[in-house]
């Protein structure tokens, strides 16, 4: 699902596995809250701030549009035609197919990913755990490889995506990358992981009909699958930083809701998270006095 060609606008519970520890942010203040960073869709203005859709500008063309919500029952059929053509063009042409984002902002995020978990746990990035949720063609963990990642694993509901992935991941020198056909909202994984990423997949769950529900299924299996102590980290283009945020509140509301009605016991292996970190230096664009940027990326640690 990561691998959704989205439009842009203009201009460790394993045994004997090492536990990464972050220190959460100092929690902000609603008017810190509401305020507007050039990383999100958000924009700020005299007139106080807002979300607004400015996708609609863009300059973007391709022949993969992306099913709206009317017809996004056949999302998992278009995935798998969409990889099917990408993976014949690979085997025909070498070709690696388009980056979800684009590639500045994959660098800015694979950086900005290393410097945090260097941050907060000062130890060997190699031994640390990694999935991706919604891998697509997998360039994600590639990049992430690069910088020092060694235990990566991908997931993806389309079978043709974890093929292009498998394919690329061995012609550019990275057999070591695991690759499983999963879907996060029904998972199959029972490891949990010390960091795990989602650049796209969120969204693409938001065009279901039931998306508010499907959401929130999102959220109660990624926190099955990150480690007490480990982080989350959700990049978007259709939710700002603080609507993430709120969704995350919301969330660790429900969760201690359902806490209490059960005595204070919770044996379902859910997490619940708090705020870490968010990226602020994602390229930014101005339009019509306004400021703001395409991509939110925020992280949240488990507790």
């Amino acid at each position: 699902m990561a691998g959704l060609r989205w439009p842009p606008p203009p201009q460790a519970e394993e045994h004997g596995q090492q536990q990464f520890t972050f220190t959460a942010a100092p929690a902000q203040s609603d008017e810190e809250r509401s305020s507007v960073a050039a990383d999100s869709w958000s924009v700020k203005s005299d007139f106080g701030s807002s979300t607004i859709d400015l996708r609609a500008a863009s300059d973007y063309s391709s022949d993969k549009d992306v099913p709206d919500s009317t017809d996004v029952e056949t999302l998992q059929n278009f995935c798998d035609a969409t990889y099917a053509e990408d993976l014949a063009n690979f085997q025909e042409h070498g070709h690696a197919g388009e980056l979800c984002f684009g590639s500045e902002v994959l660098d800015v995020l694979v950086r900005w990913t290393k410097d945090l978990c260097l941050g907060g746990a000062h130890q060997d990035l190699s031994t640390c755990s990694v999935l991706d949720v919604g891998t697509g063609n997998g360039r994600l963990l590639q990049e992430l490889s690069k910088q020092g990642f060694n235990d990566l694993t991908g997931i993806d509901f389309s079978e043709a995506a974890i093929e292009v992935a498998k394919n690329l991941a061995n012609r550019e020198g990275f057999p070591h990358i695991n690759f499983l056909v999963d879907d996060v909202l029904e998972t199959k994984l029972e490891k949990k992981f010390q960091l795990v990423l989602d650049k796209g997949t969120l969204d693409a769950i938001a065009l279901h009909p039931d998306g508010p529900v499907k959401r929130m299924m999102y959220w109660e299996s990624v926190s099955r699958l990150v480690a007490p102590g480990g982080i989350l980290i959700i990049t978007s283009c259709s939710s700002s930083k603080d609507e993430l945020v709120q969704e995350m509140d919301s969330f660790n509301h429900r969760k201690s809701s359902s806490i209490s009605a059960s005595n204070g016991e919770s044996s379902d292996g859910t997490s619940m998270f708090q705020y870490l970190d968010h990226v602020q230096n994602y390229p930014h664009f101005v339009s019509s006095g306004v400021q703001g940027s395409r991509v939110a990326t925020v992280a949240f640690v488990a507790k």
